[in-house]
């Protein structure tokens, strides 16, 4: 997983693109073998000197599942960067300070989290890579990663690529993921790059969503778009329906796009 989480993380897209066209691709219909459990030899290996991005839904399963604020959560288990191409802020998860640098969530006995884990961690070991077509729908390509150590490719069982993300339990993932990575679609499309304010705001809406609910209310900010009772309550109740409320407003924000969300327009006198 290290080598496309590399690719990935340079989120330069000349050589993502490059990178990932030189993984064998998994095209529709076709199948492969793989399985990951405690008899395969090589159990937990992939599990040490991880560069691993979390996306905003990562991070909150994540510290929910450790039953912990985002602001710990951040301060002890990530670090984080810029995305250089855009500005905008994305997560790390910290391995562990020891020589094999393992996930600080990886045990004897497999996943601490497992309920919990990463995108990336289910869609393994396929490389999954999206992109926005004309009308603004995601289009994917799935790449088998098989790496040199990974005995999972002997074992005998058989997916394909919707099998495969229908058994890790991706769908949601991929619906939290797939509107960040719209947002920064939008803004490469537009050859723009976050202002520190802007960033900033994107952390908080997307990384913090529990500051976030405290930010809607001293802001006022339902007051400025067109938003119903119920929507507002759960709003400031679930944090997922947090997540989903900043990527609408954050893209009504920074590139007046109204497809989620609408500006409140002032009567007329």
């Amino acid at each position: 997983m290290k080598d496309l989480n590399d690719a990935l993380i340079e989120n330069e897209a000349d050589a993502t693109d490059a990178f990932l066209k030189s993984l064998p691709e998994l095209k529709p219909g076709e199948a492969f073998r793989f399985a990951c459990h405690p008899d395969v030899p090589c159990f937990n290996a992939c599990c040490s000197d991880l560069t691993l991005m979390l996306t905003p839904y990562d991070a909150l399963r994540l510290r929910r599942a450790l039953g912990i604020s985002a602001v710990d959560f951040i301060n002890h288990f990530t670090t984080r960067f810029t995305a250089p191409d855009t500005g905008f802020p994305i997560l790390r998860l910290a391995m562990r300070d020891e020589r094999l640098k393992r996930c600080p969530f990886v045990s004897p006995e497999g996943c601490k989290v497992y309920a919990d884990r990463p995108g990336a961690c289910r869609t393994y070991p396929l490389g999954r890579a999206t992109r926005l077509d004309a009308d603004g729908t995601v289009v994917e390509q799935f790449f088998v990663v098989k790496e040199p150590h990974c005995r999972g490719f002997e074992e005998a069982a058989t997916w394909d690529a919707p099998g495969w993300l229908a058994d890790q339990e991706l769908t949601t993932y991929n619906h939290y993921n797939d509107r960040y990575m719209r947002l920064m679609a939008l803004a490469r499309g537009k050859g723009a790059v976050l202002s520190d304010k802007q960033s900033q705001m994107v952390w908080l809406a997307q990384y913090q969503p529990d500051a976030f609910q405290e930010f809607i209310g001293k802001m006022g900010l339902f007051r400025l778009v067109e938003i119903d009772d119920d929507r507002q309550r759960k709003v400031l109740a679930d944090e997922e329906e947090a997540l989903i409320f900043g990527l609408d407003w954050l893209e009504l924000a920074f590139f007046g796009r109204e497809d989620y969300l609408r500006r409140k327009r002032q009567p007329m006198p």
